[in-house]
């Protein structure tokens, strides 16, 4: 299924992500995937919210950098293999994944996966 990823840029000095994180708490933004990719000079928050495009709205008039996503959500089985099993999937329709992340699902018993992926090169 597809879904939108809320990406946030933010500074990589101490403090900056509990500063971002108390920004979503107290606007009431209500999270059910996180992940954060940093660099040297910033971090890349990556979340998955309840209202996608209010939240991102929210956090730009709030002064921050953000950009909305497509990635893909996959509920997977609570089992050896099973993350195995979906990226073999991916790999022999020849998409390459970008990154990936995991979430436990209340409503499956299992987990949830976060895929951000390019079918790769436009064939010839």
């Amino acid at each position: 299924m597809s879904v939108k990823q809320i990406s946030v840029y933010i500074e990589n000095q101490p403090g900056k992500l509990a500063e971002a994180t108390r920004f979503i708490a107290d606007h009431g933004i209500n999270l059910r995937a996180l992940s954060i990719a940093d660099t040297r000079d910033f971090g890349i928050l990556r979340i998955i919210a309840d209202e996608p495009e209010a939240s991102a709205e929210k956090l730009r008039e709030g002064g921050y950098i953000v950009n909305v996503t497509e990635v893909i959500a996959v509920g997977i089985k609570d089992a050896p293999g099973s993350l195995a099993a979906i990226l073999e999937i991916i790999a022999a329709a020849g998409v390459s994944v970008e990154y990936t992340y995991a979430f436990l699902a209340t409503r499956i018993s299992g987990a949830v996966m976060i895929f951000r992926a390019d079918a790769g090169p436009s064939p010839p």
